[in-house]
């Protein structure tokens, strides 16, 4: 018996030492004071939109709402939405959960001279790529660079699941990761991206990621999706 405490002695110990050596984690839509100090800062605090309208409009649709701590597209026709403020190079991390069936996006260096909010820019692809018709091509599964570059299916999640999304972009470079895993990484202008670019529905694009700066875009694809922890950095 005095074996058996001494155990258990040992066992608890060993779990508060594991408990403390453990990162701090922030609540859902919150900064921990190591992001704080490192320059993150957020793109919704889980109560309100402020920072956030509608492509080529002033205000937001009441389409888009807060549920449970999440921006949810909730009816088709709330539009596509963009950050108030434009970005150059940063690191933004978020997460997203997409309906069954479902089909959404991430934008980058979005703006505001074309007709649509991904006339110019590049996507980051959200589905349910088990259901949606879109799956047929691997470059339109989740994560990946939309018919660019495929994710790898390693970083693939189920519809209704949570999914966290990393997009550095730095000099032109843009790296996306999904769920933990590298999806792709391409320089913007490149010889390698000229290839891609050649290779897909922006062939003739006319000013398709021009820009050296823009807008953070999330789309209406007519299904319901979700998104917090939407959270940015800027690079120097």
């Amino acid at each position: 018996m005095k074996f058996l405490t001494h155990l258990t002695r040992i066992a608890s110990t060993m779990l508060f030492t594991a408990t403390l050596s453990l990162p701090a984690l922030a609540a859902d839509n919150q900064l921990t004071e190591e992001e704080k100090s490192q320059g993150w800062q957020l793109l919704f605090n889980g109560s309100d939109m402020q920072q956030w309208r509608n492509f080529q409009k002033p205000d937001l649709s009441d389409k888009w709402q807060i549920e449970d701590g999440a921006m949810k597209l909730t009816a088709a026709g709330g539009g596509d939405i963009l950050t108030k403020q434009q970005y150059q190079n940063f690191e933004l991390m978020l997460d997203w959960k997409i309906a069954e069936g479902g089909n959404s996006g991430i934008f980058v260096l979005a703006d505001e001279t074309g007709n649509m909010i991904y006339s110019h820019a590049p996507e980051i692809q959200i589905l349910d790529n088990e259901r949606h018709s879109d799956n047929k091509l691997e470059t339109h599964r989740s994560g990946s660079l939309y018919d660019m570059i495929a994710s790898p299916a390693s970083s693939h999640k189920v519809a209704g699941q949570w999914n966290t999304v990393k997009i550095r972009l730095d000099k032109s470079t843009i790296t996306i990761w999904q769920n933990g895993v590298q999806t792709a990484e391409v320089t913007i202008g490149s010889p390698q991206w000229q290839q891609l670019l050649a290779s897909s529905k922006f062939a003739t694009w006319e000013g398709f990621a021009k820009a050296k700066a823009g807008h953070i875009g999330l789309q209406d694809h007519g299904d319901q999706v979700w998104f917090k922890n939407i959270k940015l950095k800027e690079l120097k």
